[in-house]
């Protein structure tokens, strides 16, 4: 009988752990009977009585799991640790604990996977969002598709079902923050997207807040593709062309039209200097995106610490 990881992380879920968690046992009971379950919930160190119910939960039944850690250290590093720490072979990378990503999509994973792909991953063809927050998300992921090295199709997020082999291609990936949804692309193998709607929370408000979001796709952008980098180096060309020719425009109208090389160029110089300083401030802080990656990196810290571990077995000697 085979092994199917489910990875579910979560932070102040209490209204809604109890609810992923029996539509994946349904899911198994009716359409997946001949595969074992796992059910690995990451908590990130929540307030609430998330963790509690959680506890309950695991001791009536043996194949939840549940990592609890000894701080919030974000989603990414959170539900990278759950996919570490899974034995099956294959492992739903991310099961969001307000359904979002409908687990009715489990079993047709599943056939794909036997069929011989080792990476099933969901498409969000269409999203229960507003419309500004769908047009910066598909604008960003455009982005980041069009100018990364690795083809990923768009709208693919977390929501994949990854043959074993892929995992442990991962596991070799020493990275200090994980972004899992290109990572599997990059380890390579056999692939196949299937679209779905991406569905509105039906409980609770998502903790995923706005400069959380900022950070999970700057780190997207400095791991996998080279373009901010290049768009600097580009605009720099640009401006410099576009300042000499400036200057040349200037020079022969303070000599040909005005006699004069003073006043009129007063307050040019002025935003000028201004538009440039900004300019330069950008990049420079662009730079330092990608230096604090490096520094993040070299230090090697672990993922996540865990504070403790439910239902796994015990550590050998």
């Amino acid at each position: 009988m085979k092994t199917l990881s489910i990875v579910t992380p979560c932070y102040n879920e209490e209204v809604n752990v109890r609810d992923c968690y029996e539509a994946i046992r349904k899911v198994f009971d009716d359409r997946l009977p001949c595969y074992r379950r796992e059910h690995i919930f990451c908590d990130n160190a929540s307030d609430d009585r998330t963790v509690e119910i959680l506890r309950e939960i695991a001791a009536a039944d043996p194949h939840v799991k549940i990592i609890v850690n000894a701080r919030n250290f974000g989603p990414l590093r959170n539900t990278f640790n759950g996919v570490m720490a899974s034995t099956g072979d294959a492992v739903l990378l991310f099961m969001p604990a307000d359904l979002q990503d409908p687990p009715e999509l489990l079993p047709d994973f599943v056939k794909l996977w036997e069929a011989g792909n080792e990476i099933v991953y969901g498409i969000r063809a269409v999203r229960e969002e507003g419309r500004l927050m769908r047009g910066i998300r598909n604008a960003y992921y455009r982005l980041l598709t069009r100018f990364s090295e690795i083809k990923v199709p768009p709208g693919v997020g977390d929501f994949q079902l990854v043959d074993r082999k892929v995992v442990e291609r991962m596991r070799c990936v020493r990275d200090g923050y994980p972004f899992m949804r290109m990572m599997t692309f990059e380890c390579g193998g056999r692939s196949v997207g299937v679209p779905y709607t991406w569905r509105a929370r039906n409980k609770g408000i998502s903790k995923n807040r706005a400069a959380a979001l900022i950070d999970q796709g700057i780190n997207g952008l400095v791991s996998f593709t080279s373009a901010p980098l290049r768009i600097g180096l580009y605009a720099g060309f640009m401006l410099s062309f576009a300042s000499i020719a400036y200057a040349i425009i200037n020079l022969l109208l303070g000599v040909i039209l005005y006699q004069r090389l003073a006043e009129p160029g007063i307050l040019t110089l002025i935003v000028a200097m201004f538009f440039f300083g900004g300019v330069q401030l950008f990049f420079m802080g662009m730079i330092g995106e990608y230096i604090l990656a490096i520094y993040g990196q070299v230090r090697e810290k672990p993922v996540v610490f865990e504070h403790e571990r439910v239902n796994f077995d015990p550590p050998q000697p």
